[in-house]
């Protein structure tokens, strides 16, 4: 199997036959192309993972045709051979997009190890960037289910101040996806293709949390054997994330103000600050003027902190979410689990409409995802719903009557709510929710 295709471009054919006979005994193929139309036409007709130009030609300079290549294969390393090692020469070459270069006469060695950096640099850049396009795809504005007029009033707010550097502050229950909200901002922001580092404030320690968020310096407290950053640092020019922000102690909540306030801070253990460019964004259950009142959490941080509010709503508050929520789980798992499940009967779509989902959004995926799991059939029945919970998380049973009735009543007025008042086109939603759901 061929370690990578290389077009090589010089008008020297006795470097030429040099140069492809050391690449093809280390595994390369290599097309060769003595005029600049030649190279032009071959990255036309095929792909290559690298190019080595000369950067003088009978027509052009190498560079000028660099630019040409990078025209129709944009991402394609490009090595400059030269026998004019001026530094000029070298330094507008990589000005211009050259990955490095090579002055002649030059060791095979040497040529093969840039080669190979070369490369592997690329296939690191061509991860990164599919990464980013699965991180986009997951958390980008349009793929966060939001049929509803209160989800949508959210992603509205969320899509006009994610251009700014405004600190945001997130309420909402466990489970309504403060995190996804915060994801989303950054990739909206100007900073997504900076750091997005995130913190569950309520998971460390007060000890631990300041190490985690400021860094420490060697030999500051037991345990500290080396000098290490801490997530403001890690985060410099993109986002920070604070979830659980109420959980976080008193001691570190004056420290945060600082950085709020001045965008420096001292490590664990230093004398030296550091300065930080971050976009922050916090996130809480607690309903924290509660906690300032109670001399838990600090007047002077919320009102630093509480720029910008997002309200998530409750699941429970915007179940005309639901069928489109269950679409999206559904496809997500049987994906994964590589099944063929195409929906839900009536009853089942029934059960989780009257369920007040405590656990909210992420309670629903864990639901579909159980279903998915243990259904042998292509449609999820209501024996795989809900089993082992009650249908409603207050009260005792009702009867069927009373339940059913308050079910109607309750779905009426949020298809209302989700077709704003259109009394038709509730009704043929009404009548399609009606049928077996189905992602078809």
């Amino acid at each position: 199997m061929s370690s990578g295709k290389i077009l090589l471009v010089d008008d020297d054919r006795n470097l030429i036959e040099i140069v492809k006979m050391r690449l093809e005994s280390a595994n390369y193929e290599v097309v060769a192309a003595a005029k600049e139309e030649e190279a032009v036409a071959a990255v036309k007709g095929q792909v290559f993972d690298l190019s080595l130009v000369d950067l003088q030609l009978v027509h052009q300079d190498g560079i000028s045709l660099m630019e040409e290549l990078h025209l129709i294969i944009p991402e394609m390393p490009v090595i400059i051979l030269t026998a004019y090692g001026s530094i000029e020469s070298a330094v507008e070459a990589m000005k211009r997009g050259a990955y490095s270069y090579l002055t002649k006469p030059f060791d095979p060695r040497d040529l093969l190890l840039q080669i190979e950096k070369a490369l592997e640099n690329s296939r690191l850049t061509s991860e990164i960037k599919r990464l980013k396009g699965i991180l986009g795809e997951q958390y980008d504005f349009a793929n966060i289910v939001a049929r509803g007029q209160k989800m949508k009033k959210v992603l509205e707010m969320v899509s006009r101040i994610a251009k700014t550097d405004s600190t945001i502050y997130i309420h909402g229950e466990s489970g309504t996806g403060k995190e996804l909200v915060a994801k989303a901002v950054h990739l909206g922001s100007e900073r997504k293709d900076k750091p997005f580092v995130a913190i569950n404030c309520a998971a460390l320690p007060e000890m631990l949390m300041e190490s985690e968020l400021f860094g420490h310096e060697k030999g500051a407290f037991t345990g500290a054997v080396r000098s290490t950053k801490g997530l403001f640092t890690l985060a410099n020019e993109g986002t920070i994330f604070l979830d659980e922000i109420g959980d976080m102690p008193l001691s570190i909540q004056a420290k945060l103000l600082r950085v709020l306030q001045e965008r420096q801070f001292y490590p664990v253990g230093s004398e030296k600050s550091i300065e930080v460019d971050v976009r922050v964004i916090v996130a809480t259950q607690k309903d924290l003027e509660g906690q300032v009142k109670q001399g838990l959490f600090r007047e002077d941080l919320f009102y630093r902190i509480h720029v910008i509010p997002i309200h998530l709503p409750p699941l429970r508050d915007r179940k005309e979410d639901i069928p489109s929520l269950v679409r999206h789980f559904l496809t997500k798992c049987s994906l994964q689990m590589k099944k063929e499940v195409k929906g839900l009967t009536p009853s089942a779509m029934q059960r989780l409409m009257l369920h007040d989902w405590p656990g909210n959004v992420r309670e629903l995926e864990n639901t579909i995802e159980y279903a998915v799991a243990m259904t042998q059939e292509d449609v999820i029945s209501e024996d795989f719903i809900l089993q082992t919970k009650p249908i409603a998380s207050q009260g005792s049973l009702k009867p069927l009557k009373e339940a059913k009735d308050e079910f109607e009543k309750g779905y009426l007025v949020h298809l209302l709510e989700l077709c704003e008042g259109n009394v038709s086109k509730a009704a043929k939603l009404a009548g399609k929710y009606g049928l077996i759901f189905t992602t078809s």
